[in-house]
């Protein structure tokens, strides 16, 4: 994606009195916002965890994860303060690109959303039944949500890595990719949840009241709620909740509409402008600079409290939060060798789930939707790409290796989970770009002129 407008926009004006914008801020950002860059990292540090956790270091892999660190009274291992804060952080994000969406994006108007809705009913439906047809009656039972996820970063990198495609394939599967994370998120809140605590519950909906009124009294103090999202982040963890699921509902509290709109802003920022002229005219600079804090205001006004806050989180969750998460979990071991993995049911279970159940569920529900008319395919988008779409939608990684720690509490399990989600997304990812290369090739071949 590319650098965020209002972000490129501040950076233009630096370039003209800092040095350090023009040769480094500018060219380091514009080189993040690469696409794919960010899905390049994740799988640079998944690749360093394997590296790491099957070499002579391996026991020090471990430690370093486990080590317990103490904040604000909370002492947690340091793969739980990953897992618990830092991926809240994630979610956060998540939250609120699913609220936008359904405000504003593809998921407001529910004739473009049917097809990729009804979509990623049958990628999370047909993997979780063939990992229960697998697992039914044994201690793996539990792992049934994990070939249900579908990881967007990777997803998205891949089919932007496929020249040619149709602009509406890559919304589709981005909706599709976001109604997955909403069924994700459901299944972690009320399949994944252990025992409730009332007081939390309580603790964390007084907060949330709280927010909801100082938003309403017009408080726009970012440092407010940066506090009180982590109070209600402690109510989560402290309720049985995952803690994870308090970005996701913090994300769904943020604003996602200006309190400006840019019609709004050139009627009353011409205005202010020549009440600004005026006042230099008649030399009254006290005046002038009163008008130029009315602009700070009006010009912040103008921009969601969403979009400000997915411009400064944004990078930080895709290139610290999201790499540190893969190599803090992606770390499986093969010193136990493939005999073992190949006889596991809940290997297969993944395996099997992501690469098959999900483009086989993908197609069915669509071609299932189309039929009874209530969905249509996007212009220009063929049911090859829908196939291979569904196959991009097996790529699991991130979502799917975190609902795999959330499953099990056994470590043999959870290496064979883990091992499972990390082969399968290779699978999906590779499948999926050579599938979508051939069908771009495929429509460039010019067609033979009619006799």
């Amino acid at each position: 994606m590319p650098i965020p407008p209002r972000t490129y926009g501040a950076m233009q004006m630096r370039l003209r009195e800092s040095l350090i914008t023009r040769a480094f801020v500018l060219p380091i950002q514009e080189f993040i916002h690469i696409q794919g860059i960010s899905s390049i990292a994740l799988l640079g540090a998944a690749i360093i965890a394997l590296i790491w956790a099957n070499s002579p270091w391996r026991d020090s892999y471990h430690h370093v994860w486990e080590m317990e660190l103490t904040l604000s009274k909370i002492q947690l291992p340091i793969h739980a303060w990953i897992n618990d804060a830092l991926m809240a952080v994630f979610f956060l994000l998540v939250g609120m690109e699913i609220k936008h969406e359904i405000a504003h994006g593809e998921l407001a108007d529910i004739r473009k959303a049917s097809l990729p809705i009804v979509a990623s009913l049958g990628g999370m439906i047909v993997p979780g039944l063939i990992f229960l047809a697998l697992n039914w009656g044994s201690p793996g039972q539990r792992g049934w949500g994990i070939p249900m996820a579908t990881d967007i970063a990777f997803s998205l990198g891949v089919l932007g890595m496929v020249k040619g495609l149709p602009a509406e394939l890559k919304v589709l599967l981005l909706t599709l990719a976001i109604a997955d994370d909403i069924g994700s998120i459901m299944v972690i809140a009320f399949f994944y949840t252990g025992t409730l605590h009332v007081r939390g519950l309580f603790l964390g909906a007084l907060i949330l009241l709280l927010m909801y009124f100082l938003n309403r009294l017009g408080v726009t103090r970012t440092i407010v709620y940066v506090v009180l999202g982590f109070a209600f982040w402690v109510a989560i963890l402290q309720s049985g909740i995952h803690a994870t699921i308090a970005g996701v509902i913090l994300g769904f509290m943020i604003p996602t509409s200006p309190r400006l709109t840019l019609e709004q802003f050139e009627e009353i920022g011409g205005g202010m402008m020549d009440q600004f002229r005026a006042a230099r005219a008649a030399g009254d600079s006290p005046a002038a600079y009163r008008v130029l804090g009315s602009f700070d205001q009006l010009l912040d006004a103008t921009e969601a409290a969403s979009e400000r806050a997915t411009r400064k989180l944004n990078d930080w969750v895709s290139f610290l939060v999201l790499p540190l998460f893969a190599l803090a979990n992606a770390g499986v071991s093969f010193s136990g060798g493939a005999g073992g993995l190949l006889s596991s049911r809940i290997a297969w279970g993944i395996l099997l789930g992501l690469v098959v159940g999900k483009p086989l569920g993908v197609i069915a529900f669509s071609a299932a939707a189309v039929r009874m008319g209530v969905a249509s395919l996007p212009r220009g988008v063929s049911w090859l790409h829908v196939a291979g779409v569904g196959i991009l939608a097996g790529i699991g990684f991130t979502v799917s290796i975190f609902i795999s720690s959330l499953a099990f509490d056994d470590y043999g399990h959870l290496m064979e989970a883990k091992t499972a989600v990390l082969v399968a997304s290779l699978v999906a990812g590779l499948a999926g770009y050579f599938a979508l290369r051939h069908e771009a090739k495929l429509q460039d071949v010019p067609q033979p002129a009619p006799a």
